[in-house]
């Protein structure tokens, strides 16, 4: 029998329930889910406040993705999809979304995803996604002020993320601590395509570079990317990450270093924040249509 093939950029899934709250108590039931090219996340608010989320990989389609996360944030809490009253799609997928009211983009909703998980004081958020990058500038209410993207390619995301994991033969989950275990700080990957930084690390490897000092090399490479959107933005204090990426101490880490300044600590799962929006954003609706 063949031997199974690991997967080592299979990140960790997950889904949760607040103990501490009575969602039938509640008067207004939201819900928010956020479809990326790599991952997808759906949350039910309880009044604004988080009640569930699910945390998934993004599945062959939009709307499938959608029901099998929204459905899993449902799961055990004894709610329907009926009595989640307003719901608001987001990213990639959003007008994919088959329970969504509305879609909404994903830069306004991880502008405001972020202003609930970190408070009122951030203003410039960094969202580290599966496929892109986007730095935004926000006001204490979580309204977008501006913002810069690069989509142009995998390098600097989650996904050329995974492709290295994959390659190096490492957890995608160890990555960042590995990549911190260095004596001395190497020279960043030189390379903006994930295809031609992939063949440059290989050839690191056939150097006799060990595997935490080619992944120090990506992730400072990844940092400093990061940064130069950033810097075209404007870094004003407080500053913010969410994303995949926010969860690997290695990038976050060298990020912090270059620009000086330390990110925020969130509250929740920072793959969190676009899904926690557009919930957001579907409660203030529907309280607009009651009001009607």
């Amino acid at each position: 029998m063949a031997e199974e093939k690991k997967e080592y950029w299979r990140w960790l899934e997950s889904r949760w329930t607040n103990p501490n709250i009575n969602w039938r108590q509640a008067k207004i039931i939201t819900g928010g889910v956020d479809v990326g090219s790599v991952s997808t996340q759906a949350v039910i608010m309880a009044d604004g406040d988080l009640y569930a989320f699910a945390n998934m990989r993004t599945g062959s389609n939009s709307p499938d993705s959608a029901t099998n996360a929204f459905n899993w944030a449902l799961e055990g809490t004894g709610m329907t999809e009926s009595d989640v009253k307003y719901t608001v799609g987001t990213g990639y997928g959003r007008v994919n979304v088959p329970m969504a009211n509305k879609a909404i983009t994903e830069i306004a909703c991880h502008a405001r995803g972020a202003n609930f998980m970190y408070g009122p004081t951030v203003r410039t958020v960094l969202d580290m996604g599966g496929q892109d990058c986007k730095a935004i500038r926000i006001d204490e209410k979580g309204k977008v002020e501006s913002f810069l993207m690069n989509d142009k390619c995998a390098a600097g995301t989650g996904r050329g993320m995974e492709v290295f994991s994959d390659l190096l033969t490492i957890s995608i989950n160890d990555v960042g601590k590995m990549s911190l275990d260095v004596e001395e700080e190497p020279e960043p990957v030189s390379s903006t395509c994930v295809i031609f930084a992939k063949t440059e690390a290989t050839g690191l490897l056939r150097q006799g570079w060990p595997k935490n000092k080619v992944l120090a090399a990506y992730c400072r490479a990844m940092a400093g990317r990061v940064n130069e959107l950033l810097q075209r933005v404007g870094v004003v204090k407080d500053f913010a990450i969410t994303g995949g990426i926010a969860k690997n101490a290695g990038v976050v880490t060298r990020l912090e270093k270059i620009l000086g300044l330390k990110a925020l600590t969130p509250r929740h799962d920072t793959q969190l924040a676009g899904a926690i929006g557009a919930a957001l954003f579907a409660k203030g609706l529907l309280e607009k249509d009651l009001k009607k």
